[in-house]
Order: C-alpha cells, then sequence, then structure tokens
C-alpha cells in the first residue's frame, strides 16, 4: 500500500488530518473483463457491418452495379447513379464508425491506470489525472464483487439508473466503483466492507424475544 509521502500534494489536502485506513495506486481503471467484453462485441458489430460494406461499397470501387430494393422496387445504384446510393452509403459509414469507437474504446481501456484510491473512516477519495471524487462509505449498498486472482474488485453505489430493455421490463442499474489491479485486494475489500456496515444508513433491526 502506498504512504501518505507517495500522493499527489492536492489529494494529501484534500485528505487533511483524517485517519488513513488504505492507500493505493489502481493499476487499471476497469477490470479486464470489461475491456474483453468491448472488443469482442466490437468485433462482432464490425464483421456484421463488414457484410454490407462489401455487398454495397466495394462493387463500386470495382466499377461494377448495386443492385438492391427499395419499398419493394428494383433499383441500381453506381458512381453515375450515385443519388440511390447515398442513404445506404451514409447508414453503413454510421455503424461502420460505431464499430470502430467500440473497438478503440476496448483497446484504449487496456492502457488506462484507475488513479489513486485513498480510504477513510468516513469515505473512499477517488483521484485520477487531476481530479478527485469522494464518496460517504453510507453511499455503498454493501453488494461487493472481488477477484483475488486477478486483484479485481467492485462496489456497488445506492445510486443508479434504469436501463431499458427490448421485450423486457426496465431493469435498474447501480452505478459502480472498480478497484483493479491491486496486490492487496483481499485486505482493502476487508477494510472497505467494514467501514461500510459501521456507516450503513439502515436501521438495524430490533428483537424483542
Amino acid at each position: 500500500m502506498n504512504t501518505i509521502q507517495s500522493l499527489p500534494p492536492d489529494l494529501k489536502s484534500v485528505i487533511g488530518t483524517e485517519k488513513i485506513d488504505f492507500s493505493i495506486l489502481a493499476k487499471r481503471k476497469q477490470p479486464l473483463k470489461n475491456s474483453f467484453g468491448l472488443i469482442i462485441f466490437g468485433t462482432i458489430w464490425t464483421a456484421f457491418i463488414s457484410i454490407f460494406v462489401f455487398a454495397f461499397i466495394v462493387p463500386l470501387f470495382k466499377g461494377e452495379e448495386v443492385h438492391f430494393k427499395v419499398n419493394d422496387e428494383p433499383v441500381t445504384g453506381s458512381w453515375e447513379n450515385f443519388d440511390q446510393m447515398l442513404v445506404p452509403t451514409l447508414l453503413i459509414g454510421v455503424f461502420v464508425l460505431i464499430g470502430i469507437g467500440i473497438l478503440s474504446s476496448g483497446f484504449y481501456s487496456f492502457f488506462q491506470k484507475g488513479g489513486n484510491f485513498v480510504g477513510t473512516p468516513n469515505r473512499l477519495i477517488h483521484y485520477r489525472k487531476g481530479t478527485i471524487t469522494t464518496y460517504d462509505w453510507e453511499q455503498f449498498s454493501g453488494n461487493m464483487e472481488i477477484n483475488s486472482k486477478k486483484e479485481d474488485m467492485s462496489m456497488e453505489l445506492r445510486t443508479g439508473k434504469m436501463v431499458s430493455e427490448k421485450n423486457k421490463p426496465d431493469k435498474y442499474v447501480p452505478d459502480v466503483i472498480y478497484i483493479s489491479g491491486v496486490t492487496d485486494i483481499l485486505e482493502i475489500e476487508r477494510i472497505c466492507r467494514n467501514r461500510i456496515k459501521e456507516n450503513d444508513p439502515t436501521p438495524a433491526a430490533v428483537s424483542f424475544f
């Protein structure tokens, strides 16, 4: 675990005189599985769109005509009659850019550092690229997931958003804090869990028996 002396000056200023439970530097912004997920999805997306690229775009560069239907009417597209190809070409181009964007974000996430995490009795402080975000322990729900082999941990917050799914009722997705690439992740998890329990705003159940 890092010491207070190794922290950026502005982060030390935010901590002030608070007692430090732990101070760590996360190697990654998010777990590797998230990066792989983006890359796999982006690859599938791009492969699917490439079918339309080869069907509509490539023949034009070969000087060939493209035959397709619009509202069940046969249409022939070519460089001389490109008006018929304009809308399909633009749509395909947009989907290609989306696929490239997903792939790029997946590869880029491999190299994103997680920043500094500092735990105190009252809060969790995150510092990354000059931005400081603090979370009171009572903001966490207590739901945590840990992978000691990959040195990853995630903690759910009580905040979140509703996400719509096709042919399914809306689903509530909580906000998540990732701490990834930390050697002492088991000890960090223990400290965080204890602090969350100590600051749990939910009234404890009272037994009369």
